[in-house]
């Protein structure tokens, strides 16, 4: 399996995030949707890791299953949120062993009924520091393009962002749904001198009101155009219809703007992709 920053340097990277599931019939959906995206020959998948230790298990048990049984090349969400440094450690000879060679270090967030386990760290850049240190992995970090929405100015975050990316391989977006967010952040990081590559995520609408509380806990902009535009349909197939011609034109701009891949946010369905892909006219095995 191949490193991240390593594909990037060869040419534009196309992959998708997926969730661990939390029951039979969702493994089932999600065992699907990666058998019907393997055909799009993805770069690379990511699975999220959530703040509670058996979604951290499901998290580990899938990116190990995908690293084996398929021919897709995972790379695996971490959080600070909770942990000491010994399990971090157990954690990446875990991967390391299973041959995966891929980290994406994030911050997390804290679990909403307040019982995070004490943690030895408190920022992103401090799990960062110890996956570097371990030498084994390619490693990236998340960045905002519509500010985090814990930063307390759009100046700091870029700071933060910018310290990050000086000692990371890449940086994935949280998503967004305006081009000119993603130019204006990159622009930003050139000018604090760091030209390291930020892929661009991107999330489809298929569900009106799931995306607009997404988007509002993530601090992502809902634009009035979107809403407007979405607010002329209901029948879910009319509504992903309007998603994906959306998606389609960010991602258009987004290339066009010189995005060194795309990375979409899947909620462990195909369908929307798929269709993106082929308005995009991206290659498709088979």
């Amino acid at each position: 399996m191949a490193r991240i920053a390593d594909l990037i340097a060869a040419g534009r990277t196309f992959s998708f995030e997926f969730f661990p599931p939390k029951s039979d019939m969702a493994q089932l959906t999600l065992g699907r949707t990666i058998s019907e995206l393997e055909s799009l020959s993805p770069s690379f998948v990511s699975i999220t890791y959530g703040a509670g230790g058996s979604t951290r298990q499901r998290t580990q048990q899938l990116v190990q299953w995908i690293r084996q049984e398929t021919t897709i090349n995972p790379m695996a969400h971490l959080t600070c949120q909770g942990h000491r440094r010994s399990e971090i450690f157990e954690i990446l000879d875990s991967y390391a062993s299973a041959d995966v060679q891929n980290i994406l270090a994030l911050g997390g967030d804290a679990p909403a009924d307040g019982s995070a386990e004490p943690s030895d760290y408190t920022y992103a850049t401090d799990l960062l520091d110890d996956v570097l240190a371990s030498g084994r992995f390619s490693v990236g970090v998340a960045a905002h393009p519509e500010v985090h929405p814990r930063s307390p100015s759009r100046e700091s975050d870029r700071r933060f962002l910018a310290e990050k990316l000086r000692r990371a391989d890449f940086a994935i977006t949280q998503f967004f749904f305006e081009a000119e967010a993603y130019v204006r952040l990159v622009d930003e990081l050139a000018a604090l001198g760091v030209d390291k590559p930020v892929i661009p995520g991107i999330m489809p609408v298929t569900n009106k009101s799931q995306i607009e509380r997404m988007a509002q806990l993530s601090g992502a902009a809902f634009p009035s155009w979107l809403a407007e535009r979405l607010s002329t349909v209901d029948d879910p197939d009319d509504v992903r219809q309007v998603g994906v011609e959306v998606a389609t034109e960010l991602c258009a701009r987004l290339l066009e703007a010189g995005a060194p891949g795309l990375h979409f946010y899947t909620l462990n369905r195909s369908t929307a992709t798929r269709e993106i892909y082929a308005n995009l006219g991206l290659p498709v095995k088979g």
